[in-house]
């Protein structure tokens, strides 16, 4: 398996932990705008999540970019690279 596809795979688990929808609900078009409940506290949980599940921390401005999970794969994988 690629790396990028389990770091994918991990990620659309994480969203659907903290989100309360079933991970078959979650893809890179996942975001605020289709996933009901995804609100400020649980995009905060989901931040928070996505630190722990890959050690890694994200700072302000890439949290404020991370609107949908496309965008969250993006900065996560910027912020992988960057270690």
């Amino acid at each position: 398996m690629s790396e990028s596809l389990e770091i994918k795979q991990r990620v659309f688990k994480v969203v659907s932990n903290v989100m309360g929808v079933p991970l078959g609900l979650v893809d890179v078009n996942s975001s605020p705008d289709n996933i009901e409940g995804w609100d400020s506290l649980k995009q905060l949980n989901l931040v928070l999540a996505l630190e722990e599940e890959f050690g890694i921390f994200f700072d302000d401005q890439q949290i404020v970019e991370m609107l949908n999970v496309e965008l969250i794969l993006v900065t996560l994988a910027e912020v992988l690279q960057s270690q």
